[in-house]
């Protein structure tokens, strides 16, 4: 979806400062977020693009005066809410206020070091690729009103297939609650100029993981 969390890009944002010796978490309330995120996850609440998508849908000017794990936290709540595991009316209380939604499964605590690696998402090809090595391809000029994993930066320019990296469970698919739709990926190499015009560096070049519906052929 077009938003402001595609920021790739896009100017007047300021610099990106990297925090010497940046600890993992900032605050401990931090740590617990992650945790109930990935339990969440767990017991089949929402599949992880779901959960992206959820961020995408928080407000803009929410989302800019949000630090990272507060954009978590947010996601958690209102997701939690939409699915009818808690009510608003018990997260502004602070406890439960009526018997919630049943989980589909359960998380134990043996469980959990397996939940925190995460699992494949390759899947048996459903079709030959449409694409190879070397190939030219532009990304399509797409505005979709939900989901996508294309960068808007990229999305009708023009650049060269370097790698294929089979199929995989497609996020556009699976963001709004449909099927894995598996689709073929591919790695994308662009030149800085032909993404930001001619003020770029010529020497620079730009890869992206892109999947095969977002990609159409470009005759020589």
């Amino acid at each position: 979806m077009d938003g402001i969390h595609d920021m790739g890009g896009m100017h007047g944002f300021g610099k990106v400062e990297p925090e010497t010796d940046e600890p993992v978490f900032h605050a401990a309330w931090e740590g617990r977020c992650l945790a109930l995120n990935r339990a969440m996850g767990a017991i089949g609440a929402w599949t992880i693009d779901e959960g992206r998508a959820g961020i995408e849908q928080l407000p803009p000017d929410v989302y800019l005066a949000s630090s990272y794990y507060r954009k978590w936290a947010l996601r958690l709540e209102n997701m939690a809410v939409a699915r009818g595991f808690v009510g608003a009316d018990e997260l502004a209380s602070g406890h439960a206020m009526r018997a919630g939604k049943p989980p589909a499964r359960k998380l134990t605590a043996a469980e959990v070091p397996r939940m925190l690696t995460r699992g494949s998402y390759g899947r048996p090809a459903p079709a030959p690729a449409r694409f190879a090595v070397g190939d030219r391809v532009r990304a399509k000029n797409i505005h979709p009103a939900t989901h996508t994993r294309l960068p808007r930066y990229a999305r009708g320019h023009i650049g060269v297939v370097e790698a294929i990296r089979g199929c995989h469970v497609f996020p556009d698919s699976t963001a709004v609650g449909g099927s894995e739709n598996p689709q073929w990926l591919y790695t994308v190499v662009f030149d800085a100029r032909e993404l930001f015009g001619d003020a770029a560096d010529p020497t620079l070049q730009v890869s992206i993981e892109a999947f095969e519906p977002y990609l159409e052929s470009v005759k020589r």
